[in-house]
């Protein structure tokens, strides 16, 4: 019987929505995320009011097809800009070809600037034909070797009440805005008379979940005199053998690393930012624990 396409809707993703999207992900995107991960992951941890959560293709009762949004608000440089970052994009094989209409739905919203922080295949080129650009994701891997405790002044704390008690000012609202985001760790690096704010996520690469990925770091100096403590930190406390730093998310490049041959992309559109200006906060890389 012929396919009836007149009767496919593109639709924003209500709260109504979110319980079916996020079954519909973990039937055909990641069954290794459970249906209440995801649903937690889709309605993201701050506050801001969003239109939508992205937008789906459904057939009646049916979801064909997602595209997941996360928004946020932030003062860059004295301006309050709105962000729209695209996340997980699904479609069942059969309505592949309908797909587009989705990124169609998200763009078509104004006043926003545009992240992909997670483009794969050849979203990365269909990406770039729409005016998105690439950032700069130089990635190096740094072996977690042991450090012993009594050979550095640094100490390393991930306590959430201890973590609340040192943060202040922007660091302490960034925190309370991903506290409970499903991906972000949380790290107080302290030193003296200073500290650092660390969020990292756990990934995989070959489909082994023993990296932690650097996504924000709130006092770069600090971080590259106090980096070995922290990587022998995640090696005793999370289990990760390795970490992946960006060099512009730590703001220089670590020792003892060694530089990835393709590291993944990550991509922005924007007519008013430069891509200094964008950061992994606040995005799919905080919330969905792939």
């Amino acid at each position: 019987m012929k396919r009836v396409d007149w009767s496919i809707e593109t639709c924003p993703i209500t709260f109504a929505d979110v319980a079916r999207v996020a079954q519909f992900l973990h039937d055909e995107l990641n069954s290794r995320i459970t249906p209440e991960t995801w649903a937690a992951a889709i309605q993201p941890s701050w506050q801001v009011a969003s239109p939508n959560h992205g937008f789906m293709l459904v057939c009646g009762d049916r979801v064909l097809g997602v595209y997941l949004a996360f928004y946020s608000q932030r003062l860059v440089e004295g301006r309050l800009e709105r962000f729209c970052n695209l996340a997980a994009w699904c479609v069942t094989k059969e309505y592949r070809s309908h797909g587009l209409k989705l990124l169609r739905a998200v763009l078509a919203q104004d006043g926003y600037t545009f992240t992909d922080l997670s483009p794969s295949g050849n979203v990365v080129s269909l990406n770039a034909r729409l005016n998105f650009q690439h950032l700069d994701t130089a990635t190096m891997l740094v072996p977690n070797w042991p450090w012993p405790r009594w050979a550095t002044r640094t100490r390393v704390i991930s306590d959430p009440t201890s973590i609340e008690c040192r943060l202040r000012g922007r660091d302490l609202e960034i925190y309370r805005d991903h506290a409970h985001a499903a991906a972000a760790h949380h790290l107080v690096v302290l030193r003296d008379n200073e500290y650092c704010y660390v969020i990292f996520r756990r990934d995989r690469r070959k489909s082994l979940p023993l990296f932690a990925s650097i996504l924000h770091v709130g006092n770069p100096e600090l971080f590259q005199k106090a980096a070995r403590p922290v990587y022998s930190y995640l090696l005793s406390r999370f289990g990760v053998v390795a970490t992946l730093v960006e060099e512009r998310v730590a703001g220089w490049c670590p020792r003892f690393s060694v530089a990835l041959r393709s590291p993944r992309p990550k991509m922005f559109r924007s007519s008013r930012l430069q891509a200094s200006q964008i950061d992994y906060l606040y995005s799919e890389l905080t919330c969905v624990p792939w």
